[in-house]
């Protein structure tokens, strides 16, 4: 399944507004360090918990209409989605286990 990259609008209403799972979205930039620490740890928590989360990464210089929309100004900023609503958000890099809790609780309220 792995991880998906949206870049335009079109896309997001089908994997994340639309989704049957809750998705947890990267909202990142190739030029950001601290998105590139987080990026190996998204991708193994998109292995943990495949088929229970869909995994997404938006790239904000390449949609910044996202990006805006959801008031993303810091990046990395990680929010998990359901029904299309955020449900949890983590603005800053952190560790895998503060990623873990936030799906976590998000998945018990589910």
């Amino acid at each position: 399944m792995g991880i998906t990259q949206i870049s335009d609008t079109k896309s997001w209403e089908s994997d994340v507004m639309n989704s049957p799972t809750p998705v947890f979205v990267d909202f990142w930039a190739e030029w950001c360090g601290p998105c590139r620490m987080v990026t190996p740890v998204v991708e193994e928590l998109a292995s943990d918990y495949e088929g229970k989360v869909s995994f997404v990464k938006v790239n904000v210089d390449e949609a910044n209409e996202l990006a805006s929309r959801y008031n993303v100004f810091s990046i990395p900023t990680l929010a998990l989605f359901s029904k299309g609503k955020i449900i949890g958000q983590q603005v800053g890099a952190a560790s895998k286990e503060a990623y873990k809790k936030m799906i976590d609780s998000a998945l018990e309220k589910a």
